[in-house]
């Protein structure tokens, strides 16, 4: 799976577009990131930038923006609407996919560090990142924003986590942390009450509503013995929302910020809303997503009402997207576009790279014979391997669906889940294994005059030896992996399909010795020799276990046959 990581820097200029221009070309120009959102406000004089990338692509474009906002930006100049204390006033990092929150927190505070040591910027760590646990909250940190952070860098408590002490007039400072996506998502309502819509907001928001004396002639608020408002909780965390009416569509919805959809994903929402706007007497028509929202939302949403059918999980990305749409009534207002609401796809139509794993049969097929050397025997076996998971995991989910096996669907679904993620990760190999063979050529292709140059060159070459042999040496342990799906499937599976599972260790078999003979012909490259002899020993071990399961799986299948 590719790494991705989300930036979102908002900076304290909204209103001079060259300014906002040279910022985002800055970002824009390192490569491996995209520019997906630029949105300024010219009351806020603010402008909220979305990014995101490859995590080091990313941390290296925020860095360039910031650079330029260091340069163009003075805070002294600036007012607006918007809470802020500095010229890149926040910046926040996203895990997307392919990345933990753990190490987006690394990142945000490898990127606070260079930021203080690149550009001098103050900085404060909040959220996940936050080092001092009072400084969490982003209203804490940024309390009496920049007219108030030259005295208040005085209280000792309050020294910077990165970067000067002393007060940085034009740059003000800045605010870096981790935290979870955040989905703007609004729930239509068959109601033009705004009242009752509202009602429903404040049943589910965390934040709840004001609680009030039981009593219907009074309905008093109740206080605490401080004379403060008692609230009463809403039915969702990390939930903020209002209810209100759309005039374009003549109907009112629950609008709702997410903000951490790890605590309360999206199909959470839904479910909860709809109970309680029944509770209410009305109906939940559909819903709509505002921006983009990362690809594991969409599938957890598709996994999700698949299981409240009884459903296997193990198919297809766009078939658990085809499902969370029609589920969640994404499509009710006007169409949705996955390759344009979902951020990994929306990155893959920017990516101008040709990839194999999107060839057709033929043209695959027909791109190996041809004289170029890749794609060769890693992504062959690699593409191999992923015909042959997959057809354990079709077996799976036919079985999972076969009448009269209803009480083991979930066994089945399990098996299935386990099949499709040992496929989706062999196709993500395919390229994997050409561009390490690249990355070789490129090594060698490197200068090698001068003494430093030839270092650099055997160091570099040494680098890419093992990465040219590490993913081989992946396809094996993946293709094996497989196995255990196509032996449960010949063991337990529908009879009818026993062949498939036989075909589907076949093939995971060749996987396995195919890319074997990459580990092994690479290693030839090898200067560590301990390392060479431990590669080698590994692929010999995969290699005999995929040898004897296969012919176990071949025996299951013989015996049932007969």
């Amino acid at each position: 799976m590719n790494r991705i990581i989300e930036c979102v820097p908002n900076f304290s200029e909204g209103r001079d577009r060259a300014v906002i221009d040279r910022i985002c070309a800055a970002m824009e120009a390192i490569e491996g990131v995209s520019v997906l959102d630029v949105d300024p406000g010219a009351a806020t004089n603010r402008t909220v930038v979305t990014i995101a990338g490859e995590p080091e692509a990313v941390l290296d474009a925020a860095l360039a923006g910031a650079k330029v906002a260091a340069e163009l930006i003075d805070m002294r100049q600036h007012s607006g609407e918007h809470p802020r204390f500095g010229a890149m006033d926040v910046c926040p990092l996203v895990p997307i996919a392919g990345v933990t929150m753990e190490e987006t927190v690394e990142y945000a505070r490898t990127l606070a560090a260079r930021l203080a040591e690149e550009v001098g910027l103050t900085i404060y760590c909040y959220e996940h990142a936050a080092l001092i646990e009072e400084r969490r909250n982003l209203a804490v940190v940024r309390a009496g924003e920049y007219e108030g952070l030259e005295a208040r860098l005085q209280d000792a408590r309050w020294k910077p986590d990165f970067g000067p002490s002393t007060f940085q007039a034009q740059t003000g400072a800045t605010a870096v942390s981790a935290r979870d996506f955040l989905v703007a998502y609004n729930i239509n309502l068959n109601t033009t009450s705004t009242r009752r819509a509202n009602a429903i907001a404040f049943d589910v928001r965390e934040k709840g509503r004001v609680k009030r004396a039981p009593d219907p002639l009074t309905g008093e608020i109740v206080k605490d013995s401080e004379g403060n408002p008692v609230w009463e909780p809403g039915t969702l965390k990390a939930v903020k929302g209002i209810g209100w009416f759309i005039e374009e569509f003549g109907v009112c919805q629950v609008s709702m910020n997410l903000n951490d959809i790890g605590m309360t994903p999206v199909h959470t929402a839904f479910d909860e809303v709809v109970r309680a706007s029944a509770a209410r007497g009305i109906r939940v028509t559909g819903s709509e997503l505002v921006g983009l929202i990362p690809l594991r939302a969409m599938l957890d949403a598709g996994r999700h009402y698949l299981r409240l059918q009884q459903r296997s999980t193990g198919v297809s990305d766009a078939e658990l997207i085809k499902i969370a749409v029609k589920s969640l009534g994404l499509d009710e207002l006007y169409p949705f576009k996955p390759e344009e609401k979902i951020i990994e796809y929306v990155l893959a139509a920017q990516d101008s790279r040709k990839r194999l794993v999107d060839l057709s049969v033929r043209s695959f097929v027909e791109e190996t014979a041809s004289e170029s050397p890749a794609p060769g025997g890693g992504s062959v076996s690699a593409n191999v391997g992923a015909l042959g998971a997959a057809l354990g995991t079709m077996v799976a989910n036919l079985s999972a669906h076969k009448r009269g096996w209803d009480h083991r669907w979930e066994e089945f679904s399990d098996w299935a889940e386990k099949g499709k993620a040992c496929h989706d990760e062999l196709l993500q190999l395919i390229d994997r294994d050409t561009d390490a063979f690249t990355a070789i050529m490129n090594a060698w292709r490197l200068p090698d005059g001068s003494d430093a140059e030839k270092a650099a060159k055997e160091e570099a070459v040494q680098a890419a030896v093992h990465g040219a042999i590490q993913v081989p040496l992946r396809i094996m342990e993946v293709a094996l992996e497989s196995m255990e799906v196509a032996e449960a499937m010949a063991k337990d599976g529908m009879k009818a399909s026993l062949s498939d599972a036989a075909v589907g260790a076949l093939c995971a078999r060749t996987a396995v010795l195919g890319a074997g003979f990459n580990v092994r012909i690479n290693v030839g490259d090898l200067s560590d020799q301990t390392a060479k002899e431990s590669y080698i020993q590994q692929a010999a071990t995969i290699a005999t276990a995929a040898e004897e399961r296969e012919a176990k799986i071949r025996a299951l299948v013989e015996e049932s046959l007969s």
